[in-house]
């Protein structure tokens, strides 16, 4: 990264770039205090939908960018913009596409003879026998709590399909359906059966991941956007498939991960402006691609592009959310408010930790769902 915004300097014509890292996990809280002081950073990168850059939109913390897409042409994929438009303001550049689902350790399934899962049942049968050969089977993690959210919408967009979703994300289906009480009894069964990482809501992302890396976890749910780790620190061949469904092998849950956005009280729209058309041009996207096995929101020739049969995978699924070839699912929280994603946490969190139950959660996510607006 610093090697290419030290290129961007170079052909900026003066504009220089400090870096700022900051963890994960404390990005909301830092990055909300610092906008609302009117210190914060000049541009910054924040998860798009309603309950996060939404958020910050409707607090007027971020810059209006309607004009620079008029004037740059930029060329992101119409579907991605949503993402980052209310109160029909353009407020960030969407940063790269993103799908959930499984990655498995093919050794361990070829050791005990698993073929991949191609239903439910298929999945607890499998798990059952991983777990019987004395290896982790899923390898959990919900310290945080937004995992929580990808666990269900792995598990929902399989079950309900994107026709499904959208009626649900519209207000159209209520979130107490049978359907999301079955999505969630999935992990409440798992749980309950001992098929998860050990207290799953005590053990962090990163230390779930390890397990994996270790061979000593047979399967990680989560996002695509873990390709480059699992290739770098995994010793074994890796596959990747979605959650499935009840009757099928399922679709995977897809969208838009993160944005980069450009504060309301920055002194320096000009040059912040200029730096997001850098990050939209086609030779970044494809030293993204390359280099970071991001996803762009916008069309990045990747011909001649040398990638790995994990990544190669990713891209060409991926790339079916933006030609809508594929049927995806959603990730559920970059299309929500804060209230809810707050509810599915913790509620999710409590059937992991066994102090709820999925019909309460259920309740309790239809009871702070409020239909999204433009």
């Amino acid at each position: 990264m610093k090697a290419d915004l030290k290129k961007f300097e170079e052909t900026s014509g003066g504009v220089t770039v400090k870096l700022d890292v900051v963890p994960s996990e404390n990005v909301k809280t830092i990055l909300q205090t610092q906008l609302r002081s009117g210190n914060g950073p000049d541009v910054f990168g924040y998860d798009t939908g309603p309950g996060f850059a939404g958020a910050l939109a409707k607090a007027g913390l971020v810059h209006d960018l309607t004009d620079a897409y008029a004037k740059n042409n930029w060329p992101v994929y119409d579907f991605a913009k949503q993402r980052v438009t209310f109160g029909g303001k353009l407020v960030g550049i969407p940063s790269q596409l993103e799908e959930v689902g499984l990655f498995y350790n093919k050794d361990i399934f070829a050791k005990l003879g698993l073929a991949e899962p191609q239903s439910v049942d298929d999945l607890m049968a499998a798990a059952t026998k991983i777990k019987d050969a004395g290896y982790i089977p899923m390898g959990v993690s919900d310290k945080e709590g937004w995992q929580g959210g990808h666990l269900l919408s792995m598990a929902l967009s399989s079950e309900v399909g994107s026709t499904g979703m959208d009626k649900l994300i519209a207000g159209e289906t209520p979130w107490n359906d049978p359907t999301v009480v079955k999505a969630l009894s999935i992990w409440d069964e798992m749980s309950k059966q001992k098929l998860l990482t050990p207290s799953p809501t005590a053990v962090t992302y990163d230390n779930a991941n390890a397990l994996f890396y270790s061979g000593k976890a047979a399967i990680a749910p989560t996002g695509s956007w873990l390709a480059q780790d699992i290739e770098r620190n995994a010793k074994f061949k890796v596959g990747f498939i979605p959650f499935p469904a009840s009757a099928s092998k399922g679709i995977f849950s897809g969208g838009l991960g993160s944005g980069t956005f450009i504060s309301a009280s920055s002194k320096k729209i000009e040059a912040s402006e200029k730096f997001l058309n850098y990050q939209i041009s086609p030779e970044h996207g494809r030293w993204a691609v390359e280099t970071l096995q991001d996803i762009p929101a916008f069309p990045v020739d990747t011909s001649g592009i040398k990638a790995t049969p994990l990544f190669t995978q990713i891209l060409d699924d991926t790339g079916k959310i933006a030609d809508g070839t594929g049927d995806f699912g959603y990730n559920i929280d970059v299309l929500t408010n804060d209230t809810f994603n707050n509810a599915m946490g913790k509620g999710i969190q409590g059937i992991l930790s066994g102090q709820s139950t999925p019909d309460k959660v259920a309740e309790q996510l239809q009871k702070n769902f409020k239909k999204p607006t433009a």
